[in-house]
């Protein structure tokens, strides 16, 4: 990566609030965002949105008729967007593209209409436009009143990094001068959940902490399931007023052996992070933001792509999906928030169930992976400056 990328803004809604203050005051303490609620008639832990997230969704939902109508992944968009835009300084004029996407979209919305076309053998008027993929990005877009380029699109959990690496893509080329890019995700639902046992991947035991992400001596699957939205807003160059800047980017793929697998190597992982890492020096880099979904496997798979690159040197490694769970579409955006407040706070964040033995002095470049069902890994180098 040649030119230097500036976020200049960030926004989100998720289990620890909307506002920057509250949500690095939860990430200093060490307790968890799950609540146990009935779903399916069985008792599940989730991760949904604050009290007052969850409110301020619902002033938005009342503020205008046709929000009333929208599922919640767009309404999430709306609210992480707002502030996104208002923290980078930027007015409707600069006609910003958006690239926000979802791994599962409007699951709400289609679980309801689906439930009621099985029921009455008729499709309801708003069926249809309420729950494509491309009604996340355009309705941000008419909601911030601009007329820049509207991009949706689903990569699995991943997402929202590959939004990232396409907003990248477009200002390199001249075809934009700004981006918000980012993911939103509303998987708190029946079918969705239901899925995920399927998996046999969803944590079922009472625990005091419920998901063990990135403990490598669990002995069972501990994800669990987290609603909301992050996005940042990029612009070329090296900007003043940067929260963080981007200088290297990094994906792969690997070859199918199985719909959710990666290889026990984490093969994605390492080809992801050594082309975002390019030339810098390993020593260099202070910190890691995992993926980390908090299965056996996935963990487990990360890990040894990392130790494979960093060997006996390595970095500080933490994630917060123990914390406010895996949130799909979201997540990559939501682990970029991680590393932006770390870096603005210099304060590492640790795991209160792990060992800090590799705890970071300083933050100053720090590494973050996301990757989706199938191994679609990203990974993006945070600097400082």
């Amino acid at each position: 990566m040649h030119d230097c990328i500036s976020i200049t803004g960030l926004g989100s809604i998720s289990p620890l609030g909307s506002t920057q203050a509250e949500i690095w005051e939860h990430y200093t303490k060490d307790s968890h965002c799950f609540q146990a609620e009935t779903i399916n008639n069985k008792s599940m832990y989730t991760a949904p949105l604050s009290i007052a997230a969850a409110a301020e969704i619902q002033t938005l939902k009342n503020s205008n008729s046709k929000y009333k109508n929208l599922d919640n992944s767009v309404l999430y968009a709306i609210v992480a967007s707002r502030i996104a835009i208002k923290n980078a300084g930027w007015t409707p004029e600069n006609n910003f593209g958006i690239n926000i996407g979802s791994s599962r979209g409007a699951t709400t919305l289609f679980e309801k209409y689906h439930k009621d076309f099985l029921k009455n053998q008729h499709a309801e008027t708003l069926s249809s436009p309420t729950t494509t993929l491309g009604n996340i990005s355009s309705w941000v877009a008419h909601d911030l009143q601009t007329n820049g380029p509207q991009i949706s699109h689903s990569i699995t959990c991943s997402t929202a990094l590959h939004a990232l690496l396409n907003g990248i893509a477009w200002i390199t080329a001249g075809m934009a001068e700004k981006f918000i890019v980012g993911g939103s995700e509303a998987p708190l639902t029946p079918f969705t959940i239901a899925q995920m046992e399927a998996l046999h991947i969803y944590a079922k035991k009472e625990a005091e902490f419920p998901c063990l992400s990135l403990d490598l001596t669990k002995k069972r699957n501990t994800m669990i399931l987290g609603e909301g939205a992050a996005v940042i807003c990029l612009e070329k160059g090296e900007k003043k007023n940067a929260l963080a800047k981007i200088r290297g980017i990094g994906y792969a793929t690997e070859i199918l052996k199985h719909n959710t697998s990666i290889s026990a190597e984490g093969i994605c992982f390492e080809k992801s992070m050594r082309m975002a890492l390019g030339e810098n020096n390993l020593d260099e880099i202070d910190a890691i933001v995992l993926h980390a979904p908090g299965t056996i496997k996935g963990d487990l798979a990360e890990y040894e792509a990392i130790k494979k690159i960093f060997c006996n040197k390595m970095p500080g490694l933490t994630t917060n999906k123990w914390k406010i769970g895996h949130s799909f579409g979201a997540s990559g955006m939501l682990s970029v928030e991680l590393a932006i407040a770390m870096i603005q706070h210099q304060q590492f964040v640790s795991i209160p169930y792990l060992n800090d033995e590799n705890k970071p002095k300083k933050l100053h470049k720090i590494l973050v992976n996301s990757v989706g069902f199938g191994g679609n890994a990203v990974s993006v180098l945070l600097t400082k400056d």
